[in-house]
């Protein structure tokens, strides 16, 4: 079970979208945009009685015809077998996204407010996740900050980095 939480919960750490507060938040006209091309997310994950370890992805992403964007992601965390995380996100209203991760066990749901952006998800082992993305002033980079619950007990949390990279 140890195992399984942490494959699963550092998935999320180095993500899509970025923490400081939402007051310092800036909007984005266009999110999804952010990810096109590649980025780069940096953090550490601390759980629960465990050691912090470093989670890093490098992602690509592309912006389809109808205006999704899929985001894939490859992901080398500290003590894991490196593997690849695939998001496919579309807007489904104001200010609201929908999508799927090959991580989660269902939707993944964002909504922005005040200009950072909360996603929520489940993944295998009854984790609930919730991360807030913060844009930068510079709209080059963000910060994320992720926690994850089990039985509504915080089991879980990651602060990160997140920036775009030169192709």
């Amino acid at each position: 079970m140890a195992g399984l939480v942490r494959m699963t919960i550092a998935v999320a750490c180095a993500s899509v979208l970025s923490t400081s507060t939402a007051a310092s938040a800036v909007a984005m006209p266009h999110p999804l945009r952010f990810f096109e091309g590649v980025t780069e997310s940096i953090g550490v994950m601390k759980r629960t009685m465990h050691k912090p370890y470093r989670v890093h992805s490098i992602g690509r992403g592309t912006i389809e015809p109808d205006g999704s964007l899929t985001l894939v992601q490859d992901v080398r965390d500290d003590g894991q077998p490196p593997h690849r995380r695939t998001w496919r996100v579309r807007q489904v209203g104001a200010g609201k996204y929908s999508g799927s991760m090959t991580d989660a066990s269902g939707p993944v749901t964002i909504e922005e407010i005040g200009g950072a952006y909360r996603f929520s998800f489940k993944m295998n082992g009854n984790l609930a996740v919730e991360q807030w993305l913060t844009p930068s002033h510079d709209g080059q980079s963000g910060a994320s900050k992720l926690t994850v619950r089990m039985f509504g007990m915080k089991v879980a949390s990651c602060d990160g980095d997140i920036r775009k990279l030169a192709e």
